[in-house]
């Protein structure tokens, strides 16, 4: 593997949800520590997974690994060190304060800035204190930070003055109030991470186009503030070999080789790695010594196959997935996504949002709504804002009551950026105004931008069906909420009026027009991920109406029987997983198979939507 040889003190291993950077981090953990080396296994993701992957608890202590020499772990809790940090900022002012005002300085620093941030000020520790870490010779970072908050970090100024004098109120400087004191520690965390004799940072990625294009931006942006030393890993790619057994593998297999063949160019002169797909479940010490080394298919069998039988009186929609009999050889019951779209078409209209992290599919599954309900005469206005979600290619063509339309965010961002500078800007000075764009430029920014294009349409939602792919995050909608924006504006102005009003943080509210779709794939990080979503959209008073589940391999051997041994297993371990779904976080739920060819058009649209209940025909194909 390139990115072991050589390896200086600090690895990080970042990407996106659900690529395998925890399973890698600590894969190279122990390779690391089997070559003598004694190791600290740091982990920053809010939902920490590795304590389970070793089978015991860590939490925010170093402990050692037992049965591994030379091995310890941490696992930093951004969401407690988020609150310690707000506590900190907040207690003082507390009782000093007007209520409000206080509610608005907890709400700005309740979003992922602050998490981010705060998670940064517990581990640049790790970094910069030599006496915390003079037993280890490699730190492994699972999960890095991102490029906006460290070139935040980077700035001069003080952050506290511009905010105290009341010149931001913006999205990203709020968190940054209380760093003042740690600025030292934050240059020269910056500087060992930007240095490539102590620290190299490891882009993980699948061969699939998001993921990529996900890790060329990623690329591009650290390299910009000078982190240059990076490699890249494509991880969970199918044995050529097992695309000989059946169909689906072959299907897979054609479609890793296209992702590859394009990948961005500006990803092409990384040093690059392939890890192989393994169809066992990367937990215990036994799998993890395979990643990387051997391809080797242990077998294990799901978990939670409790015998029970299917309740045929329950909703489809509810309906719990069953596993039944031998404890190899599973059953599932489990609704489409049509049956969700037939209780969604009984409202004739409404707005139907589709959230989730990248790469789960929220593009194609938002077509596939829209196109089931235009396909029952219900007029249908499609629109995304992901920049690489090309819809027209995906519907491939024109259906009777569908609309199409693409938000820009890049137009729609400079367009809110130049508001934002003519109406805050104008009274700044130099380093005020360089601040102001400075925050601009962060995620939040978008967020709140194409939020605001996603509000005018919006209003369409009350005389039609309004699908949107690529809805705003839980954080912006309590940002825009809680700092006096348009919706906390027309309460005040039109609230005494006696006029009925709704504002679009209202109709995001409302359970009868809006269904918000949370979508996820059968593994656990991307469930995990949904999870803390769910959570998050929760506080800003929005109940998520159901869950999807796509790319099932375990939905499409519904079709044709697996012969392919790495599918069939894999497809046992996603029942864990829609289980958990199924019991632990969704009211309904709808379960999506893994399509041999890719769903774009109409009918393979259609075909995605209306694959049929996932019933106990199950039976067999997955011994």
């Amino acid at each position: 593997m390139n990115f072991l040889q050589n390896p200086p003190r600090f690895l990080f291993f970042t990407g996106k949800g659900g690529v395998g950077k925890t399973s890698i981090a600590c894969a190279t953990a122990l390779v690391l520590s089997a070559a003598g080396k004694r190791v600290l296994l740091v982990s920053t993701d809010p939902a920490s997974n590795v304590g389970q992957v070793f089978g015991i608890a860590i939490g925010n202590q170093i402990s050692a690994i037992p049965d591994v020499a030379k091995l310890s772990a941490l696992e930093i809790d951004p969401q407690a060190a988020a609150q310690a940090y707000r506590d900190r900022i907040v207690g003082p002012v507390r009782g000093v304060l007007p209520d409000n005002v206080v509610r608005g300085i907890e709400e700005q620093l309740s979003g992922a800035c602050t998490t981010e941030i705060a998670a940064f000020d517990e581990f640049t520790a790790l970094l910069t204190d030599a006496s915390l870490t003079i037993d280890y010779e490699h730190i492994v970072f699972d999960t890095a930070p991102t490029g906006h908050t460290i070139r935040l970090l980077q700035l001069p100024g003080a952050w506290s003055g511009f905010l105290e004098e009341g010149k931001g109120d913006a999205s990203c400087l709020g968190p940054l109030a209380g760093l003042e004191k740690q600025r030292t520690q934050y240059k020269a965390a910056v500087d060992a991470l930007a240095d490539p004799a102590r620290t190299r940072l490891v882009l993980v990625a699948r061969a699939q186009a998001s993921t990529l294009r996900e890790a060329a931006r990623t690329h591009e942006e650290l390299a910009g503030i000078g982190l240059s030393q990076q490699y890249l890993v494509i991880n969970g790619v199918l044995p050529p070999a097992e695309a000989t057994h059946d169909p689906l593998a072959a299907a897979i297999g054609r479609r890793e080789l296209a992702a590859l063949s394009a990948m961005p160019e500006t990803l092409l002169a990384l040093p690059t790695d392939q890890i192989a797909l393994k169809a066992f479940d990367l937990v215990g010490l036994p799998a993890l010594r395979q990643l990387l080394s051997s391809p080797g298919l242990p077998r294990r069998c799901a978990p939670g196959n409790d015998g029970s039988e299917i309740d045929a009186s329950e909703p489809s929609s509810s309906r719990r997935p069953q596993a039944c009999g031998d404890p190899c050889l599973d059953c599932l019951a489990a609704p489409s996504l049509s049956e969700l779209v037939d209780e969604i078409a009984t409202d004739g209209h409404g707005l139907v949002m589709l959230m989730g992290k990248g790469g789960v599919g929220k593009t194609t599954l938002a077509a596939a709504v829209a196109v089931q309900l235009a396909q029952r005469g219900l007029p249908v206005h499609l629109t995304t804002s992901d920049p690489a979600a090309h819809l027209t290619e995906t519907l491939h063509g024109t259906l009777e009551n569908l609309t199409v339309s693409r938000i820009d965010p890049h137009e729609v961002t400079e367009r809110y950026r130049a508001q934002v500078l003519a109406a805050k800007g104008a009274s700044l000075d130099a380093q005020g105004r360089a601040l102001l764009e400075e925050d601009l430029r962060s995620p939040c920014t978008e967020e709140i931008a194409v939020f605001q294009a996603f509000s005018r349409v919006i209003r369409e939602a009350g005389k039609k069906f309004v699908v949107m792919d690529t809805a705003p995050t839980g954080h912006t909608l309590l940002l825009l909420d809680a700092t006096g924006a348009y919706h906390r504006d027309m309460v005040r102005q039109m609230g005494a009026s006696g006029l009925h009003f709704t504002t679009p943080m209202m109709q995001l509210q409302d359970p009868r027009q809006t269904k918000v779709l949370l979508v996820t794939l059968a593994e656990k990080t991307p469930v995990l991920e949904a999870a803390n979503l769910q959570a998050d959209l929760k506080r800003a008073g929005i109940e998520p109406w159901a869950w999807i589940i796509n790319n099932s391999v375990a939905a499409s051997a519904l079709g044709a029987p697996l012969t392919s041994p790495l599918l069939r297993q894999r497809a046992r371990n996603e029942l864990v997983e829609i289980e958990s779904v199924a019991t632990r976080h969704a009211r309904r739920y709808a379960l999506v198979p893994l399509l041999r060819e890719e769903p774009i058009g109409v009918e393979r649209l259609l075909q995605l939507a209306t694959h049929g209940t996932i019933h106990a025909t199950l039976r067999g194909k997955l011994k």
